[in-house]
């Protein structure tokens, strides 16, 4: 009889009504579920729950079954709220607009207009000029979500209400639509383009080529150029799953196909491209994808395609984004086009090109006697030709070295090696006593770096015996040893007495005290004079030819990140107390605007990294040249001098708070600190006094160079994991944050 009432049981659940697809996410979300989890448990893929809770498709037996379970029950943990709110509809109040809706059933007409960039010989005053960051709203709530149009009620061009945070499309005619579209197929089967500020265009492409073609002479879509002599962003393309399997494109790609980036040349789609003279670039059909045609004078034909199903979205730098429904993913995509730029690839790209876009290489130069302008050096820019390294400032493998000895190893006085923080000691009897380790971090540390900082232009000049200099850039040989920091200048004829075996040397990545010469970044160098001690350089590469080329870079990378930190609640002038309870969860408040966040941290690290971008691959081999060298922005000089100068600021935060305090740091990785306290608040330990912090020490604040709580743990935890491990030096602040210890190097 069980059997049976089983029977009847499943047949009943088998046709019960699911809740609508916004109430599925919901629930999933309040009990904490991700959808990786939903999705093992249903032995489903995660595009396909995502499918569900966006209204794309809907379950079918036998996983609707056991989904139709798992919401009832959560259903009964996570009722409704008792006041919902009003059903969305197609036209919503006029303040929910970031622009100017169009009137109800109003068409807008797309006029063909061939997306083209300014001239490039065009007269530019020699100022860079960033394009203002879009306005925070006023509310920082998670807003519904868009509901899909139906085939009935959409029509072309009609602007549907925006989510808020989201940016409308720019003020420049010529890209009315925004930066950037998601292609799906809706569920009457039209393919549809969601834009920025919950805009809904039909596309009527049947093909790839037709899609370019549609892209640049009817869908308006761009983004104006960030500077004077700059070029207009191509409009971004993000094809969709749907999209895909509409266009004749793979959803994923093969392990051939991943691990050479690409879809095979003789693939149908490339060959319809080659019949409608379209072109890829060398990187090919790919995640990243840009099609073009030769530019014709002063007009560009280019569109980029990003495939998130193909791993364009890098879930470490973009979370679930490639998971998101159209519209929301044009949401999150658009917030980070409107405040970096339109994202050109993977973060790093998109930063290294955010430099260039900032500061083109070249310029329109005044008219000359017949009245033509040319192309002439943007001054400030790094130019358009690569310039050499020093031999110093060249990484392994390098063309400069391939005439060192097979195996050779360098050591300090043959290689710059300015990396950031990995340092911990072992724990003090009194520090023992104490309850808690707790965590800060550096807000943007690396960006914060760069702020107002002179790097070289032009290539380095070799000096012998050279005069050190702190306002000129370069790489210097000296020997650094007899700095000692037990006695260490604090300020004008200001001195104090510290414990130099409780602190990490400024001059090393590992905090060890540097036993010979060797070479470092002018800002380590100017560290040294700072502390009270005289160096005397050996010699150097110096640059003549500098200026403060990332200022602007820092400047919209920081404005893009307080802007959406804003918009999560988080303001600038929050008292310490306020500013620590705000942060406790703010991801929550917006998950879609946290991947924002996530992105442009992403954006200064990866940007960083590619000044100094190693081999990819591709056959090379030590001694030969490799793609990237072939760049103006391959200028690993000048990722060192940001990563010396933001290793330099926090070690003076260290000291000072060493010398006020009396309190030393455990561990210090990167941009995070990790001090032995009696609290479980950095409050614990930092020396406020009537809302007011040490001057030159840590401050709590969400603007870059300001600390953030990171995290947490009981000092009798901290002693266990390295007692467990056996590594009494074991690097606590890689493991502050929620405890969990992975990759233990036993302190090697």
């Amino acid at each position: 009889m069980s059997e049976l009432f089983d029977a009847v049981d499943a047949l009943v659940a088998s046709r019960s009504p699911l809740p609508p697809p916004a109430e599925r996410k919901r629930l999933r979300q309040a009990h904490g579920l991700t959808l990786d989890e939903v999705a093992a448990a249903l032995q489903v893929r995660r595009a396909t729950v995502s499918g569900w809770e966006a209204g794309k498709t809907e379950p079918r037996p036998p996983e609707r079954d056991a989904y139709a379970r798992m919401l009832k029950q959560l259903t009964e943990l996570y009722p409704a709220p008792t006041n919902p709110a009003a059903p969305e509809q197609d036209t919503a109040a006029p303040e929910t607009f970031t622009s100017e809706p169009a009137p109800a059933g109003e068409v807008r007409t797309l006029a063909a207009a061939p997306v083209s960039e300014a001239a490039a010989m065009t007269a530019t005053e020699n100022i860079q000029t960033s394009a203002p960051v879009a306005a925070a709203p006023a509310a920082a709530s998670r807003p519904a979500r868009t509901a899909r149009p139906s085939s009935t009620s959409r029509r072309p061009g009609v602007r549907k209400a925006a989510p808020a945070a989201t940016p409308a499309g720019g003020t420049d005619s010529r890209f009315e639509n925004g930066p950037l579209a998601v292609v799906d197929v809706d569920a009457d089967g039209q393919v549809v383009a969601y834009c920025v500020g919950g805009l809904v265009l039909d596309v009527p492409a049947k093909s790839i080529p037709a899609l370019v073609d549609w892209t640049l002479k009817e869908a308006k879509l761009g983004q104006p150029k960030l500077s004077g002599p700059g070029k207009d962003a191509d409009p971004l393309l993000v094809l969709t799953e749907s999209a895909l399997e509409r266009y004749g494109l793979p959803v994923a790609l093969t392990d051939e196909e991943r691990l050479a980036g690409r879809i095979p040349e003789g693939h149908k789609v490339i060959k319809q491209l080659v019949r409608a003279e379209w072109k890829l670039t060398k990187r090919g059909f790919g995640p990243w994808a840009r099609i073009y045609r030769p530019a014709q004078g002063s007009e560009r034909a280019c569109v980029q395609l990003c495939i998130p199903s193909w791993n364009a979205l890098d879930t470490r730098h973009w979370g679930e984004a490639g998971q998101l429904p159209s519209a929301e993913l044009a949401r999150v995509l658009g917030v980070y086009a409107s405040r970096v730029m339109t994202p050109r690839g993977s973060t790093a790209v998109t930063g290294l090109e955010l430099m260039t876009a900032l500061h083109p290489p070249t310029r329109a130069s005044e008219p000359d006697a017949t009245g033509k302008r040319h192309s002439e050096h943007n001054p400030g820019s790094l130019g358009k030709d690569p310039v050499d390294c020093a031999p110093c400032e060249a990484p392994d493998g390098h063309p400069l070295l391939a005439d060192l000895p097979r195996f050779h190893v360098r050591g300090p006085a043959e290689k710059l090696f300015e990396e950031a923080y990995d340092w911990a000691r072992p724990m003090t009897d009194a520090e023992c006593t104490r309850r808690h380790l707790v965590g800060i971090d550096v807000n943007m540390a690396f960006a914060a770096g760069a702020n107002g900082l002179v790097v070289g232009l032009g290539a380095p000049t070799h000096v012998k015996a050279p005069v050190f200099d702190a306002k000129l850039p370069g790489s210097w040989l000296v020997d650094l040893s007899h700095v000692d920091l037990s006695r260490v200048k604090v300020g004008k004829d200001k001195w104090a007495d510290l414990d130099a075996r409780l602190l990490p040397s400024p001059f090393t990545p590992k905090g060890e005290r540097p036993e010979e010469p060797a070479w470092y970044a002018t800002p380590t160098v100017a560290y040294a004079v700072e502390l009270g001690y005289d160096v005397v350089p050996i010699e150097a590469y110096v640059r003549y030819e500098n200026g403060r080329y990332l200022d602007g870079w820092y400047n919209r990378l920081r404005d893009a990140f307080l802007a959406t930190m804003a918009d999560l609640g988080m303001d600038a002038d929050l008292s310490p107390a306020d500013f620590l309870a705000a942060m406790d969860g703010y991801r929550q408040r917006d998950p879609e605007l946290a991947i924002v966040v996530s992105a442009v941290k992403a954006t200064v690290k990866g940007g960083l990294g590619k000044l100094r971008e190693r081999p990819r691959g591709e056959g090379w081999r030590p001694g030969e040249p490799w793609r990237a060298l072939s760049r103006p922005t391959w200028r690993p000089d000048i990722r060192a001098a940001v990563i010396s100068r933001t290793r330099i600021n926090l070690h003076r935060k260290i000291v000072k708070h060493a010398a006020f305090t009396g309190q030393y740091p455990v561990a210090v990785l990167s941009d995070c600190v990790v001090y032995a306290a009696n609290g479980t608040s950095p409050l614990d330990f930092l020396p406020y006094r009537d809302g007011k912090p040490l001057p030159g020490g840590f401050k709590l604040g969400i603007n870059p160079g300001l600390v953030k709580h990171e995290g947490t743990q009981s000092v009798l935890w901290g002693e266990e994991v390295r007692e467990r491990f056996n590594a009494p030096e074991l690097n606590l602040a890689r493991y502050i944050k929620d405890g969990t210890v992975t990759d233990v190097d036993n302190g090697e």
